[in-house]
């Protein structure tokens, strides 16, 4: 799967990216813990086998990065999810969800939950790792196949969610739309496309800077934690409209 952006360069040295696992198969984790200790810019700072123990996991140890299933026993992965994005202490921590199978129900409403994006469990290697670095650099997990046509489908049929609550969202979502700025809503229209802050540089022929710049504003004024956000608040405001495209 090709997520945007790629290869990104490890963390500085002496600051590894925090990373809290969450899975109720132990086998897996323990995988995926070898896998991430494996690599000098990030370490393991905890295991948790349901989303109330990920959470409380989530506030003692802080991490950058939480890798969480969706589906565990008791608590589930959204459940958590909610709970760690509405906790203003957790503001820094982003959540990868890690799904079975990539056209998962679940996954508009895992971005809706506040999760910054989501992986297969099939996943190779380096694509876990590169998912890591991508969320602990503030970046949403989404490639531009993934958003296009995943995301457009399920949000066109209400992604799962409670028709009432995402007519609510909607309205509120469209009203602080009237806020942005002509170019704000441009560089939205294009994240909302899975485009990179560089890709959306090269479209609109401005800095990456600049467009980052956009994007900061935009979320601020959305109220949106992170890419991910800005992506169903695209969808949900009617801004973009969704497109099944036959082939993707």
């Amino acid at each position: 799967m090709d997520h945007t952006p790629t290869d990104l360069p490890p963390a500085a040295p002496g600051t590894p990216i925090k990373v809290l696992l969450a899975d109720d198969q132990a086998l897996l984790r323990s995988a995926f813990r070898v896998l991430v200790d494996s690599e000098p810019d990030m370490e393991v700072v905890g295991e948790a086998s349901d989303g109330a123990q990920a959470f409380a996991l989530a506030r003692s140890e802080r991490p950058d990065v939480v890798l969480m299933d969706i589906r565990m026993p008791g608590t589930d992965g959204l459940a958590a999810t909610r709970m760690i994005s509405a906790d203003p202490e957790l503001a820094a921590v982003r959540v990868v969800m890690l799904t079975t199978f990539e056209v998962d129900e679940y996954v508009v409403s895992a971005l809706r939950a506040g999760a910054s994006g989501f992986l297969g469990k099939g996943a190779e290697p380096e694509e876990l790792l590169n998912a890591i670095r991508v969320a602990a650099a503030g970046e949403a997990l989404l490639s531009p196949a993934a958003t296009k046509g995943l995301i457009a489908t399920f949000l066109a049929q209400g992604g799962g969610a409670d028709p009432a609550a995402a007519g609510t969202s909607a309205g509120v979502h469209a009203e602080r739309l009237a806020a942005l700025t002509v170019r704000e809503r441009e560089v939205l229209v294009h994240v909302a496309a899975g485009l990179s802050n560089d890709g959306i540089a090269g479209r609109l022929e401005v800095s990456p800077l600049t467009v980052k710049t956009h994007v900061n504003r935009a979320m601020a004024k959305l109220g949106a934690r992170d890419r991910a956000q800005l992506v169903v608040i695209a969808y949900e405001s009617g801004l973009v409209r969704p497109r099944v495209e036959s082939g993707e």
